[in-house]
């Protein structure tokens, strides 16, 4: 009872006036990814909606703000260019029912193995595709447009220097639509976008055939979904635990993120996952606990459906100054220090992590690989094993695995003594690759004539040696 009056009432006038300002700039990105996907704006709309307020209650990093997202729109594009907007919606709520086993499996355990290199790759490259995203509002575009966007970004970081008590994004959005309206400048819009709907999701099945066909088709979207919603999920509440000093339960987050898609798809909303744009202005905002994301997804319908007409004015360079601060907050710029003090291997990694992900536009491509390339290099920094030779004796240093094998088995030919010592006191045998080298050294050697003594393996090299054996 404690944890739940902390997460929903601990914060409160700070998580409504974060929420608030999320909900805002909410609207631009989902009419951006409805665009993409090529459906109508409503479908990205209620999605954000419906998935933000049930993880709000069932998700497991207070603050985080999840929604309908340009990761999870780019792999539904052929889906609906094929089969329609009822397989989207179907999709969607077998994305749920992933995300949900997934998560009651323990997948957030897998966190462990993502390397820093790699988070900080993840970071930089979302600050970087938040920054780029915001440029067609601004590329082409007269003066009027740059001095908007610019005097935008003064008030995002000056205000906070004198007045904190509410959001500074949300004074400027305020202050420069007021004076855009009283004005008359002719800025682009929200409602340049797309229209709004005027009426709240309803509850309806997704109209397919249920037969072995349908899920063969909607499958392998899901599964694709599943992974990049999770991992960008599961990123994002990692970067915020890093921000704010505290935990949070991921694989509760991961099924949470099941439940949301699940419901989503059956209120007419395409699948989505955590928007770290959006989880960062709220952070930095102040919003904290779980009220700030139900705020947020409440006040963007209240937004779109009672101040439609008010939301419609609102100019893009102005929406489009306060996520390229957002940008600039996102991005680590201690990264450049540790290019030059980092090992190379881990500055490659770094940087081929973002530009993956900024080549695909894929977070889920770009994160994978970064692990890859990290194990890769990881297995060649410790697969370094040598054998030294003294008097009949040869002591393996080193860890002995399938990486390994080769040159312990290269480092015994041309033995001419008859009574041959393996020592392996600093060694360790790992798996049955290692094993199976052992005996084909000590084969070899004996039928050469010689005679051989394996000894110095530890408890679990014997148990393993012993076994294989």
């Amino acid at each position: 009872m404690h944890t739940f009056k902390q997460q929903w009432l601990g914060n409160v006038r700070a998580d409504i006036l974060a929420g608030i300002v999320v909900g805002l700039a909410l609207i631009p990105e989902a009419l951006a990814f409805a665009f993409i996907v090529g459906v109508d704006p409503r479908v990205a709309l209620y999605a954000s909606f419906t998935i933000a307020v049930i993880t709000s209650f069932v998700g497991g990093r207070p603050g985080l703000i999840s929604a309908a997202t340009g990761a999870m729109a780019l792999v539904l594009v052929n889906l609906m260019a094929d089969h329609g907007l009822q397989y989207v919606l179907a999709a969607t709520v077998l994305t749920g029912i992933i995300q949900l086993i997934l998560g009651g499996l323990g997948v957030a355990n897998l966190m462990r193995f993502i390397p820093n290199s790699v988070m900080l790759g993840f970071v930089n490259a979302l600050g970087i595709m938040i920054f780029i995203t915001q440029l067609p509002y601004l590329r082409g575009n007269d003066a009027m447009t740059y001095l908007f966007a610019i005097a935008t970004l003064v008030l995002v970081y000056a205000v906070p220097r004198f007045f904190t008590a509410i959001p500074a994004p949300l004074i400027a959005i305020v202050v420069m639509t007021g004076i855009a309206l009283m004005s008359g400048v002719s800025l682009q819009s929200i409602g340049d976008l797309g229209k709004m709907p005027s009426s709240l999701p309803t509850f309806f099945f997704p109209d397919i055939p249920l037969n072995f066909e349908t899920l063969k088709i909607i499958l392998p979207y899901s599964l694709a979904l599943s992974i990049v919603g999770l991992l960008e999920s599961l990123l994002t509440s990692q970067v915020l635990d890093d921000m704010t000093d505290t935990p949070s339960n991921k694989n509760q987050e991961a099924r949470g993120q099941g439940i949301a898609n699940f419901f989503t798809g059956f209120f007419g909303g395409m699948a989505g996952c955590a928007l770290i744009g959006q989880s960062m202005i709220n952070i930095k905002s102040g919003g904290r606990g779980r009220l700030s994301t139900f705020t947020a997804g409440v006040f963007l319908m209240f937004l779109i459906i009672v101040l439609g007409d008010v939301v419609v004015k609102i100019p893009m360079p102005v929406l489009a100054g306060v996520m390229i601060m957002v940008a600039a907050t996102t991005f680590n710029w201690g990264s450049f220090k540790f290019l030059k003090q980092a090992p190379k291997t881990e500055s490659l990694v770094m940087l081929i992590t973002v530009a993956i992900i900024l080549y695909t536009h894929n977070l889920a491509i770009g994160v994978v690989v970064g692990v890859i390339m990290s194990s890769l290099f990881f297995v060649a920094k410790i697969s370094r094993v040598t054998v030294t030779s003294d008097a009949g004796i040869y002591r393996v240093k080193g860890p002995l695995f399938f990486a390994s094998t080769t040159k312990f088995i290269q480092s015994f030919k041309d033995i001419k003594e008859k009574e041959i010592i393996i020592d392996f006191e600093d060694s360790q045998l790992w798996d049955e690759s290692s094993v199976g080298a052992v005996v084909k050294v000590k084969q070899k050697l004996e039928e050469e004539g010689g005679a051989v003594t394996i000894r110095g393996l530890n408890s679990s090299s014997e148990q393993l040696y012993g076994k294989l054996l």
